[in-house]
């Protein structure tokens, strides 16, 4: 079939990976971080989209894309793009979790009914990072700039629609409108009301089209698949299908599944995305993840989190007892904002370093195995575990997790699965042009280099520990997963 890109602009930077679009392997690659203006070590909210196009500029530098026949494009979720009647933009991007934007998004969960008819209605309950939630913001605090948005986008529409010239139609892909809060992975539709809710006033919107089609192609013949969002892109490169999930460690963490169909859950707790391959995506987050091993490294004075998990192998699973509820932050699974972390089982054999350290572990990993058991409840089929993030490499995640999750785990080698995710998109795109792949079918590409761990005789001692887990949230927080 020939070459293929696949370009991921993410928060920070942009990376490019040029593949073989039959096998998927890497044949070259380009990096360039974003230009960024402000103070060093923070990350604005608000972003000249003209940085991202310089960024991908200086990756694509050197002839890095000679020889390419098509490309996809990832890029950030959440970052939305006002433009004007002329296309142009009528003030910086709104990116990230713009913490501006938390009264705006208690507000419009008022002004629609509750959490159950934002569920109900796109999948999800607006957060201060939902592009619905940011032109709320807009609306309420710059009425002019709102007044003047006649076109809505989002970071990989925006880089979709300059590739292609700036053309008169514009694209989406089912991903990345799933995580406007305006578009509903159930119906398939959007929901222009919600825009006129948040913004004031209709605005256009990009079409919607399907995870095969081409958004179009260049003057000089390249051409550029549908794209879409960071999160759709990873799982595309990753290969996940049905019986797969990802558990995400950052700060915070993110349970991820291939479903069938859409879920609608009341409670808000799942939020409703479509993938990049015609299938969904829910997704269910934790706000304590790796914060609650780097706040039990500082609090034993230890320097980084492989010595943490250093210490908590000389430990046993269940910690002696000891049992961490790693609330630090009010949590989202369950829904308890403004609690905190518990710590219990203290006794005179359980009061060492290592238990405490391998308790917060096994916090870590059994808050996440909630976050697991609210998607299996609601019928998502869960054999195989792939675990992403810096932390999923630490021995003491890795020895815990199988047992504690219940499944197969997979540790994939670190890579730009946004990036590859892209390049199989646009490699799908192309097939299907060529007549060489259906519209069902991607390129089967090979999947993620990975280390295997299996519960295996573990399980028992591993559910054991998940018990002894659940029954101290049960009794400090009652009825938290009816509530």
């Amino acid at each position: 079939m020939g070459i293929v890109a696949g370009l991921d602009s993410s928060p920070d930077f942009t990376r490019i990976v040029v593949c073989d679009a039959d096998t998927g392997a890497v044949l070259r690659q380009g990096y360039a971080p974003h230009p960024v203006d402000g103070a060093e070590g923070t990350r604005p909210s608000d972003i000249d989209p003209q940085a991202w196009l310089l960024s991908l500029g200086e990756a694509a530098g050197g002839g890095l894309l000679e020889g390419v026949q098509a490309i996809g494009v990832s890029a950030q979720q959440n970052a939305v793009v006002p433009l004007d009647s002329q296309g142009n933009t009528v003030r910086p991007a709104m990116v990230g979790g713009d913490k501006r934007a938390q009264v705006a998004a208690a507000d419009l969960i008022d002004a629609l009914g509750g959490r159950q008819a934002w569920a109900q209605a796109v999948g999800s309950v607006p957060q201060a990072a939902h592009p619905v939630t940011k032109l709320r913001w807009l609306n309420k605090t710059e009425p002019d700039n709102a007044l003047r948005t006649a076109v809505l986008m989002q970071a990989h529409d925006w880089l979709v629609w300059q590739l292609l010239g700036r053309p008169v139609r514009r694209t989406t892909d089912r991903g990345g409108a799933s995580g406007t809060g305006y578009w509903s992975a159930a119906t398939g539709g959007y929901r222009p009301d919600l825009v006129e809710l948040a913004l004031g006033h209709q605005a256009m919107l990009p079409e919607v089209i399907g995870p095969a089609e081409a958004a179009g192609t260049t003057p000089e013949g390249l051409l550029i698949s549908a794209g879409t969002g960071e999160t759709m892109a990873a799982a595309f490169g990753l290969g996940i299908g049905l019986g797969d999930a990802v558990v995400s460690l950052g700060a915070s963490g993110s349970v991820m599944a291939v479903h069938g169909e859409a879920l609608v859950d009341q409670s808000g707790m799942i939020t409703s995305l479509a993938d990049a391959t015609g299938m969904h995506l829910p997704v269910v987050t934790t706000l304590n993840a790796v914060r609650a091993l780097r706040g039990t490294a500082e609090l034993l004075g230890l320097p980084d989190l492989e010595s943490l998990s250093e210490l908590a192998m000389k430990s046993t699973p269940g910690s002696h007892g000891l049992v961490l509820l790693p609330y630090l932050e009010g949590e989202r699974t369950p829904n308890l904002p403004h609690t905190a972390g518990t710590l219990t089982g203290l006794r005179r054999e359980s009061m060492r370093a290592e238990h405490l350290a391998r308790a917060a572990f096994e916090g870590m990993l059994c808050g996440l195995a909630d976050a697991l058991d609210v998607l299996r409840g609601r019928g998502v089929d869960v054999r195989r575990i792939f675990l992403l993030g810096a932390a999923a490499e630490l021995p003491a995640v890795q020895a815990a997790a199988p047992s504690l999750f219940g499944a197969q785990v997979v540790v994939p080698q670190p890579a730009d699965y946004a990036a590859l995710g892209a390049a199989r998109q646009a490699a799908w795109a192309l097939g299907v042009t060529q007549g060489t792949l259906d519209r069902r079918n991607p390129p089967l590409w090979q999947g993620a280099a990975a280390q295997v761990l299996d519960p295996g005789e573990d399980l028992a001692v591993g559910q054991a520990v998940r018990q002894q887990y659940m029954s101290v949230r049960e009794q400090t927080h009652p009825n938290a997963f009816r509530s």
